[in-house]
């Protein structure tokens, strides 16, 4: 697992809508869980997506995903997703993402998001306060 101080860990549990009939989490909702990760990360770090919208006009957009699946999960699993950032530009930032299960790598990922503008959906710089949460 990534170093406990600079990544951040979301916990989330497998649940029958995460898997297949054979209780195996279907390849592409690891994409939610990083998703969900990467949420929290910004949450815990005073970011708020619903707030930065209304008060900037700003939106975040995933603009790339490289993924490799290592083990599956299943049902009920007790997965621990972790988020740390790789790059930061000025419209962009891009997070190493991973999901464990019990000292187990499951799935590895390397996620781009992009900052636009929720209107036009054009890029647009990063906010101050987004780049000031971003370590």
């Amino acid at each position: 697992m990534p170093d406990a101080y600079t990544a951040f860990r979301h916990r989330l549990r497998v649940y029958w809508e995460d898997a297949d009939a054979g209780g195996v989490v279907f390849y592409a909702n690891y994409l939610k869980f990083f998703e969900r990760a990467r949420t929290e990360w910004l949450r815990a770090r005073g970011v708020g997506q619903q707030a930065l919208k209304a008060e900037t006009g700003a939106i975040f957009v995933v603009t790339d995903t490289q993924v490799s699946y290592k083990r599956p999960a299943r049902l009920d699993d007790l997965l621990d997703v972790t988020v740390v950032i790789d790059q930061a530009g000025r419209a962009s930032f891009t997070l190493q993402q991973q999901a464990w299960c019990e000292g187990a790598l499951l799935a590895e990922g390397r996620i781009r998001i992009g900052c636009v503008d929720a209107a036009t959906l054009r890029p647009r710089r990063l906010p101050d306060t987004v780049l000031q949460a971003l370590p």
